[in-house]
């Protein structure tokens, strides 16, 4: 679903070391990764970029990464979203992807 203009992809990642290795794996494959550590300033970095997809953590500081998930959602039902994280139990799956992430 991504077109060829937009290449921006939200990565929403409190841990710096996660987020560096992700955003350098994208940048590599020729699209622009905007980082941001906490879901307040992932919800307002969707709304000023409008990137073509959010891979997402679920562990953030502030507000749960399912939460901004639901958000990101309600916006925008075609946004390609994508959950990254460490949290592997099937309960966490099932529930993100029935918030609407694409992928987990």
């Amino acid at each position: 679903r991504m077109t060829a203009g937009n290449r921006t992809i939200l990565v929403v990642e409190d841990e710096a070391s996660i987020a560096e290795t992700v955003t350098y794996a994208l940048r590599t494959e020729g699209f622009a990764p905007l980082w941001r550590g906490t879901g307040r300033e992932a919800l307002e970095a969707h709304a000023s970029a409008a990137p073509a997809l959010v891979v997402l953590d679920v562990g953030l500081p502030d507000m749960s990464g399912l939460d901004v998930c639901r958000e990101l959602r309600r916006r925008s039902a075609a946004l390609p979203i994508i959950f990254l994280t460490a949290r592997s139990a099937e309960v966490d799956r099932i529930v993100g992807l029935e918030l609407g992430a694409d992928d987990y």
